[in-house]
């Protein structure tokens, strides 16, 4: 079963970016060792960072179906900061790679413990609802 696995991170403007160098290259260095081991096990399906909210734009349709467009949205408190797509077995192995992922090394090398959302992937709507 697929699940998607979202890391929410805290604000633009704080965080990561400030980090001492060292600190954000082991964080970078975990998550490709963890992208690494979860293709050689074959759960990978696919994953990305997403840019911060700064660049981020809310679309929806005007009346004419042309695009209304509204951000920045700058004073976000969390964002989504990127996602794993992982086609694993059961639940528990996809609460396991979230678990692994809420561990990166933040500065001096401190766990973060931030939350992963876990979602399951639906392949079609659930029956009831037909």
């Amino acid at each position: 079963m697929k699940y998607m696995l979202m890391m929410n991170t805290m604000r633009a403007g704080a965080g990561v970016p400030a980090w001492p160098r060292g600190d954000l290259q082991a964080h970078i260095a975990f998550m490709h060792a963890l992208n690494r081991d979860l293709r050689e096990a074959g759960e990978f399906v696919q994953g990305e960072g997403l840019s911060f909210p700064d660049q981020a734009r809310q679309v929806r349709a005007a009346k004419n179906g042309t695009p209304i467009t509204d951000g920045v949205f700058p004073e976000s408190k969390e964002f989504l900061a990127g996602f794993w797509i992982v086609d694993v077995d059961s639940p528990d192995r996809a609460y396991a790679i979230a678990a692994r992922i809420s561990a990166a090394p933040g500065p001096g090398g401190a766990p973060l413990n931030m939350p992963i959302e876990v979602r399951p992937i639906m392949s079609a709507p659930p029956q009831e609802m037909l």
